[in-house]
């Protein structure tokens, strides 16, 4: 289990603090949620989010989906924890992404898979959010797009991660223009500096993000594109920093959902 993916904060303090502050969303690693499992501790959870009014839930993260194998084997199980992770807490669809490399020039090798997991997780009752990650080999949300449409299945859409419509270089237009209407199931705000910092630019994905508004990203232009292309929430706030993980708890979501409010009541 990688501690990187497991908060250091009990499930019962989160979701408190979540409910005091006015949050209804809450999402789960693969590595909490396996835990929670093998504990037995799945129904409990879910009693937690209904007593804080939590009605949103998602859980992730599903990779190595495509893949035979030692990896495919691990991507089965993993998958197995998030499916029955989301039998239980009625989450909203499953996270899913691609490994963490260069982009692969060309999408064929991706289509079907992603058809036979869309359809084993349909068997289930769920759906499945494809995140394009500007590190990864799916690298931008048109290339994401065109995997979903080319997949064709109807429990299959897409995740618009602000952070990384900024590093792949995606304008606000081309989203516009390459994804169509009613594709995008999920979005995550945040902010990031104009150009990476701190290393490698994976490292900068999960350390230097910032506050909506304290960075380069056209938050409101994004805002109003996902309305444009259907989307109404509810909407995701992802802060991968250091400096949100060194304030306390309640602050850090307090600053959260302060920051992010005003780009979704204009």
């Amino acid at each position: 289990m990688d501690p990187v993916w497991v908060s250091p904060h009990s499930h019962a303090d989160r979701i408190e603090i979540l409910a005091e502050l006015g949050w209804t969303g809450m999402g789960f690693t693969q590595d909490e949620l396996s835990a929670a499992r093998d504990a037995g501790t799945l129904k409990d959870l879910r009693r937690l989010l209904e007593a804080g009014g939590i009605t949103h839930v998602e859980v992730e993260f599903l990779t190595d989906w495509w893949c035979d194998g030692e990896a495919g084997e691990a991507s089965r199980r993993t998958l197995d924890v998030l499916l029955d992770a989301a039998d239980e807490l009625g989450a909203a669809f499953i996270k899913i992404g691609t490994a963490f490399q260069e982009p692969i020039p060309d999408l064929a090798p991706l289509v079907e898979p992603l058809r036979r997991l869309g359809e084993t997780t349909a068997q289930r009752g769920h759906r499945i959010v494809l995140e394009p990650a500007a590190v990864s080999m799916v690298e931008s949300i048109p290339r994401g797009s065109e995997l979903v449409t080319r997949a064709d299945v109807e429990n299959v859409g897409l995740l618009v991660d602000f952070w990384h419509v900024l590093r792949a270089g995606t304008s606000t237009s081309e989203l516009l223009r390459t994804v169509p209407k009613g594709q995008v199931w999920a979005v995550e705000i945040t902010d990031a500096d104009a150009e990476p910092t701190g290393g490698d630019l994976f490292t900068d994905t999960v350390h230097n993000r910032r506050y909506p508004g304290d960075g380069a990203v056209d938050v409101a232009g994004l805002v109003e594109a996902m309305r444009t292309l259907g989307f109404d929430g509810p909407w995701g706030v992802e802060i991968l920093s250091d400096e949100h993980r060194r304030l306390p708890l309640p602050e850090g979501m307090r600053r959260a959902r302060d920051t992010t409010l005003p780009f979704l009541s204009r």
